[in-house]
Order: C-alpha cells, then sequence, then structure tokens
C-alpha cells in the first residue's frame, strides 16, 4: 500500500486532463458556437464511463496514493454511473441552458469538476481525501446553482446551499477530526482495526460518530436536515437541480459505506440507531410534506427526502445480525436503491425541463395537464417515472423498495419487522401525490394545446430512460447481482 500506483487512478487523472482540456477549447469558441465543447464533454462523459465499467472486476482491489485511494468494484462500478448521469442531465439540460444564456462553458466544465469530486469521493480511502471529494463536488455544485447571476431566485438558492453546505462539511469535518483524536490514524483500515481492537476512548467516538452522520444526512437530504432540499431545488436553475438530484447522491451512498461500515463498523450499534431515526423522520415529513406542494420541483424535493429514507432503512438494516451474507445483501439492497432512484430522477427532471420554454418555467404540477393529449409518448414516459417513485410494479421502483423490504424482515425481529410496515405505510402515502400527477396528465384539459416539440437526441435519451426503467423492473436480476458482487469486495478487503 506505500506504492503510487498511478495506474489504480488513472480514470480520475484522465477526467481532470479533459476537463481542464474543455476550459481551455472553450476560449476559442464563440457564444454561438458553444456546440463542440458540448460535445467534446459528452465524449469525456462517455470514455471515463466505459474505462470505470472496463475496470469492474469481481477479484481485483487497487490500493494507490500510499493507501489513501481505494479502486475497487463498488467504486468503478458507481463512478461509471454517475458518468452517466451527468451525462444524460446534460443532455437534457442543452436546450433549457441554451434558451436562457446558460449555454457556457461554465457548465461543462464546473460538471466535469463536480463528477471529479464525485469520483474522488468514491475511491476515497482515507478521511482527508473524502473531505477533498467532498469540497470539490461542493463548490462545483454552490457555482452551478449559482450560474445565472441576473436571477433573484437562483442567487437565494445558491446562497443558502452554500451557508447550509459549509455548516454540515464543518459538521462532519469536526467528527471526522476528533475520530483522528480517538484513533490516532486517518485511514479507514486503521481507524477500522483500532476500533476491533479495543476502542480507545467511547465518548470521543460515539460523539464524533454523531457528527459524521449529521454531516452525511445533509449530503443525503435526509430529514432533520433536508432544509436545503426544497429551497435550492425550486430555485435553482432546473438544468442545475437534474445535476444536484442525480450523481451527488450515489457520492453519498458511498462515503456513507465507507465511513460507516467500511472504517466504523464497530460503532454500528451507534450509528445504526442514528440510521433508523433519520429513515423514519425522513419518511414522514417527505411524504407528507409532499402532499401539500403544488409546484412540481419542491414536490420532487420533498420526495427525494422521502427515497433517501427508503435507502437508510437499507443500509441500517444490515448490522442487525451477525451473518456477513445477509449484511451484504442489506447494503446491495441500499446500493440498488441508490442507482435506480437516480435513474428515474434523471427522467423526471428531464420531463421538467423538456415542458419549460423561453421565459416560463414549467414548475407547477398544473403545467402538465393534458399532456396526453399534446404528447401521448412523453406523457407516458412520465407516468412510468411516478409509477417507479410511487413503487409501482413492473417499474424498478417496485423491485428497489421490495429489496429493501427483503433486508428487513428477513431477520425476522418484530422491530425490524414494524419498521418494514411502516415504510410500507409512508410508500402508500407517497403515492398519492405520484398518481396526483398522472391524474392531471390524463384527465386534466391542457391550458397549452400546442404539440410538445423535443430535439432528436432528447427524445431519445427520454425514450431510453424510461425504457430503462420498465426493463430494470421485469429483470432486475443482472444489476442487483452487480450491486452485490461490488459490496462483497468491499466489504472483504
Amino acid at each position: 500500500m506505500n506504492d503510487m500506483n498511478w495506474l489504480a487512478v488513472y480514470p480520475e487523472i484522465l477526467l481532470l486532463a479533459m476537463s481542464c482540456v474543455v476550459a481551455l477549447a472553450d476560449l476559442w469558441v464563440t457564444d454561438e458556437q458553444r456546440r463542440p465543447t458540448y460535445w467534446l464533454t459528452q465524449l469525456t462523459l462517455l470514455v471515463v464511463a466505459g474505462v470505470h465499467f472496463s475496470r469492474f472486476d469481481a477479484g481485483l482491489t487497487h490500493y494507490a496514493m500510499q493507501g489513501m485511494v481505494v479502486a475497487d468494484p463498488m467504486g468503478h462500478l458507481l463512478a461509471g454511473f454517475a458518468s452517466l448521469a451527468t451525462l444524460v442531465a446534460l443532455v437534457y439540460a442543452r436546450p433549457y441552458a441554451a434558451s436562457r444564456e446558460m449555454l457556457k462553458g461554465e457548465l461543462f466544465i464546473l460538471s466535469l469538476f463536480a463528477l471529479l469530486g464525485i469520483n474522488v469521493m468514491l475511491s476515497a480511502n482515507n478521511f482527508l481525501v473524502i473531505y477533498l471529494g467532498l469540497e470539490l463536488m461542493s463548490l462545483s455544485l454552490y457555482a452551478l446553482v449559482a450560474l445565472r447571476r441576473d436571477h433573484a431566485v437562483a442567487t437565494e438558492a445558491a446562497m443558502k446551499y452554500f451557508v447550509l453546505g459549509a455548516l454540515a462539511s464543518g459538521f462532519l469535518l469536526y467528527g471526522l477530526s476528533m475520530m483522528y483524536g480517538a484513533t490516532g490514524s486517518l485511514a479507514l483500515p486503521d481507524v477500522f482495526d483500532v476500533i476491533a481492537k479495543g476502542i480507545p476512548n467511547a465518548s470521543v467516538l460515539v460523539f464524533g460518530v454523531v457528527f459524521v452522520v449529521a454531516g452525511l444526512a445533509f449530503k443525503l437530504g435526509a430529514a432533520p436536515f433536508h432544509m436545503w432540499v426544497p429551497d435550492v431545488y425550486q430555485g435553482a436553475p432546473t438544468a442545475v437541480t437534474l445535476l444536484i438530484g442525480a450523481a451527488p447522491k450515489l457520492a453519498a451512498f458511498a462515503i456513507t459505506v465507507r465511513l460507516l461500515v467500511e472504517g466504523m463498523a464497530g460503532l454500528a450499534v451507534d450509528w445504526q440507531q442514528m440510521l433508523i431515526v433519520l429513515s423514519v423522520v425522513s419518511l414522514l415529513v417527505g411524504n407528507l410534506a409532499a402532499i401539500a406542494q403544488t409546484n412540481l420541483k419542491r414536490m420532487l424535493a420533498y420526495s427525494t427526502i422521502a427515497n433517501m429514507g427508503f435507502m437508510l432503512l437499507g443500509m441500517a438494516s444490515g448490522v442487525v445480525n451477525d451473518s456477513a451474507q445477509w449484511g451484504i445483501n442489506a447494503y446491495s439492497a441500499a446500493m440498488f436503491y441508490a442507482v435506480t432512484y437516480v435513474l428515474t430522477t434523471l427522467g423526471t427532471f428531464g420531463m421538467v425541463i423538456l415542458l419549460s420554454r423561453q421565459g416560463h418555467e414549467a414548475e407547477e404540477i398544473k403545467d402538465l395537464a393534458g399532456l396526453a393529449k399534446r404528447s401521448p409518448w412523453f406523457a407516458l414516459v412520465m407516468t412510468l417515472f411516478m409509477f417507479s417513485l410511487a413503487g409501482v410494479p413492473p417499474t424498478v421502483g417496485f423491485y428497489a423498495k421490495l429489496a429493501v423490504l427483503q433486508a428487513l424482515v428477513v431477520n425476522g425481529h418484530p422491530f425490524y419487522l414494524g419498521l418494514a410496515v411502516f415504510a410500507v405505510v409512508a410508500s402508500l402515502v407517497g403515492a398519492f401525490y405520484y398518481l396526483r400527477v398522472v391524474k392531471v396528465m390524463f384527465f386534466d384539459a391542457p391550458a397549452d394545446t400546442a404539440p410538445l416539440a423535443a430535439p432528436g437526441d432528447v427524445r431519445l435519451v427520454m425514450s431510453l430512460n424510461g425504457a430503462a426503467v420498465l426493463v430494470l423492473g421485469l429483470m432486475p436480476g443482472g444489476l442487483l447481482e452487480l450491486c452485490k458482487i461490488a459490496i462483497r469486495q468491499a466489504l472483504t478487503t
């Protein structure tokens, strides 16, 4: 582990180099010719995704940078999905950004640097690397939210995001510093070994875990650390909202696994209880608050909070049994949920972007009225996304929720059976506001009767996105098995 091993981190090096190339190339592109920079960015994302997927190997884990970085199947799989998510988000965002004078080099460059921060977090094996990746991602997203400098609502959202994000980063950094003080190491394997051999200072460690979990909960958007989510989702330009709501969730899941499971498994009794509380409160707040929303972006923000609560149930259920395989099944279910949620989120916000036009933001639920008459195909695709978020079969959201519920009930303990029942009831409550959107699309009279036009690439990607939600719901075994392989390798090395 003392070798720098540059080959293990060459996907990140490639992404950094291409980010610099895009930044330099943008200097030679006029405002009317952003297309070359856009396609160079998309090519970069496609290549980076291909590199990560090609390096996915069930039997190999490589360490680099003197053990500070780990290149394992979980990191490669999530990094590949994050790259594809950013690629799809930019496809949806291009027409929207072009009509609002946002189709600038900054949009592409900041998106690439945010993805670089995500990749650093996914491969982190050290507290410092985790924090470095977190700040790189966060600062890029803050700037993206404020990209429309003349837009007062976006500027306000950026300020809220920055202030609350800095507060959460402080929580996480303070917790990590306490973990370092108690264990004497910044490396996750060393922290794990020290805790396993005997807790040197239990009170300091537990206190540190509280701050770490609080910081992670903010990045996930879990209640009661959710206050930034509705305001930022609503205030940010919709194209940027899509970038915030997709790939960063994969990074937040990954550092939760790295920190709590790989580094602090010996303190599972403490952080498991915190995750259970976070999940229950998130399901309550997210689903109940979403019912009252008339703004579509704000409703989807509260939906995010509820979905993160569901994912945390899977994380919390992974440490209630001594069986290693049972824990792998629970964490892989949570990972599967995170990936499929990002897939569905891309489509839902992509549809919001598609309905927006020059001078009008399609942010209200009523803006979807009569969509079935304007474009039956897009109404069908949006219905698939809503059904997936609600957990209606045969969409992938149903199987994702089922996998988490199975992880809860397999232990047979009455408390976890009760949690499963609560999660099902919360999902039934959530189905109301998802199905309300479907009702508005198919049964309400349209305010605008003009056919819904979409660029060819957006139409193609949106159709593939909807098809993926349906196909993965019918045949989820392949992706779930990849998640199991990734989690198994991460927890056994």
